[in-house]
């Protein structure tokens, strides 16, 4: 193998791992920010206010996304299962 090849494989890898993990980052940090703005404005600093919201919105943009990301590495897995023989 090319070490060319192993750097494209590499930065493909960690493209696929962004973009499958955005989803439920953004959601995360959308709530957390508009909590933490909530938080600041009415002057409540509990730290457990803001885990609840994150969590249930984590958990709605995975199941919101999961389809598209199962799709994604789905797609990735089979473009790298079948450049095994090219690659030797």
């Amino acid at each position: 193998m090319n070490p060319q090849d192993a750097v494209d494989l590499a930065r493909e890898a960690v493209v696929i791992a962004t973009l499958v993990a955005a989803p439920v980052l953004i959601a995360g940090v959308l709530v957390g920010l508009v909590i933490g703005l909530l938080q600041a404005l009415t002057q409540i600093q509990e730290q457990t206010v803001a885990f609840v919201p994150k969590l249930i919105a984590m958990a709605l943009a995975l199941g919101l996304s999961l389809p598209w990301v199962l799709t994604r590495l789905i797609e990735y897995s089979r473009e790298l299962i079948q450049n095994i023989p090219g690659s030797l």
